[in-house]
């Protein structure tokens, strides 16, 4: 089983050897691998059992770093890097030849972020090159947020997994692309939109699709649980299965027409940070009840980091 440490001197000798090792971001935990190294890339689909059509990020320490694989940052682009760098937000950019295809699944752009977890920076500030790191999760199934959530998916998969505690932003980076000068969001996330608006201005938000993705994490159905988890009312799932059967997971309130042990809130203040902190946690603690047959959640008000934790639900919620 993967070894859990601290050690960033270990972590960059495996990385250099070309393995995949487990790393923590503020958003989820990553699967990382040299991302100029195609075999290094390869082992992260294989391990992931991720489809090569489904693009990476590429993860990297300062501005200097992410020129020497981009062609270019435009105005609009280094505008949001300057205000959100290091942090979850990720940009589509032009990619340069150094950059397997295999990363950008053919794609001539790469999704590149500066994460802000500082155990993840000095590691990052000690390589020669950048890290692809999808979430270190088996494809479709919930991201990790935690050291532990690694070892028990992919433990028996990868020699070492760099722990830096729980991720404190708990959903993937926000996505955002160019198509001349129009800023497109292609995944919701961890920035919300009124914090990018607020300094760019309005953006576009592109429609999820369910094949040949153009940026990571675009497919419709994701992030799922192994149990059944479906958006409809309580008193609808109520006509198919006891109570005991049944687990909840809610905004800020229980349910009395459910055991309370059975339900898990995200926040009781409203807190939308709180939320998506504690989303994947939650669903991944009612995956595991062994007496529930079915999981009910609950969408929250489409504001704030709130379009983003609806956006997971749903993609859970697909089948």
């Amino acid at each position: 089983m993967a070894l859990i440490d601290k050690d960033i001197y270990k972590a960059k000798s495996l990385l250099e050897a070309g393995e995949v090792i487990g790393i923590p971001t503020e958003t989820v935990y990553g699967l990382a691998g040299n991302a100029f190294n195609v075999q290094a890339v390869t082992k992260i689909f294989q391990t992931k059992n991720r489809p090569t059509f489904d693009p990476l990020i590429v993860h990297s320490s300062s501005l200097a770093k992410i020129i020497q694989f981009v062609e270019t940052i435009p105005p609009l682009a280094q505008k949001l890097a300057t205000h959100f760098w290091p942090g979850p937000l990720t940009l589509l950019l032009q990619k340069k030849p150094n950059i397997p295809d295999l990363v950008t699944s053919g794609l001539e752009t790469v999704a590149v972020r500066m994460p802000s977890h500082p155990l993840i920076l000095d590691l990052l500030e000690l390589l020669e090159f950048p890290l692809a790191a999808p979430s270190a999760n088996p494809f479709g199934y919930i991201s990790p947020t935690q050291a532990e959530h690694v070892q028990a998916q992919l433990g028996n998969k990868i020699p070492y997994i760099l722990d830096g505690g729980p991720s404190h932003v708990g959903i993937e980076s926000t996505i955002i692309g160019f198509e001349d000068t129009t800023p497109i969001v292609y995944r919701l996330g961890g920035l919300s939109i009124e914090a990018i608006e607020s300094v760019i201005g309005p953006v576009s938000l592109m429609p999820h699709s369910s094949s040949n993705p153009q940026a990571p994490g675009m497919l419709k159905s994701h992030y799922a649980p192994r149990k059944p988890l479906v958006l409809d009312s309580i008193d609808q799932v109520l006509k198919q299965y006891a109570p005991e059967k049944i687990g909840y997971m809610g905004f800020s309130d229980f349910r009395k027409d459910l055991p309370e042990k059975n339900q898990l809130v995200l926040s009781q203040s409203r807190n939308y940070a709180e939320a998506a902190q504690k989303l994947f946690a939650a669903m991944r603690m009612l995956d595991t009840f062994p007496h529930l047959e079915i999981i009910v959640a609950e969408l929250l008000p489409e504001e704030d980091l709130g379009r983003a934790i609806n956006d997971r639900i749903r993609r859970a919620a697909a089948r």
